[in-house]
């Protein structure tokens, strides 16, 4: 699991930009929707933009370059110009900090 920090340092609202490591290098963004922790892969599968710096509403995210949108819960787009999903990740708040699991794969992710 990766330490992403305290549950303070990702206000409601927020995401942080975290790399996923084991050799990736991919990075991941986690979410505080409303106190819950969601995380994905942080590049749009549409062009190379971080979704970290996307635009929350509810448990969607909006891709700042194209505004390709992705569920957060699911990582599948809800239309245009995304048609591929990004990957989910598990998160777990332990002892008062947030991790992140990461997945394989989009499917084992699902």
């Amino acid at each position: 699991m990766i330490l992403v920090g305290r549950p303070e340092d990702v206000p409601p609202g927020d995401a942080v930009r975290i790399e996923a490591g084991g050799g990736s290098g991919l990075p991941i963004a986690v979410f505080n929707v409303d106190g819950e922790f969601l995380a994905i892969d942080d590049t749009c599968t549409h062009q190379d933009a971080s979704l970290a710096d996307g635009w929350v509403e509810g448990c969607t995210v909006e891709c700042p370059l194209h505004a390709a949108c992705f569920d957060l819960r699911t990582g599948m787009p809800s239309g245009p110009p995304a048609k591929t999903p990004v990957r989910t990740h598990e998160v777990v708040v332990a002892d008062g900090l947030v991790y992140v699991r990461v997945a394989e794969s989009v499917e084992a992710a699902a």
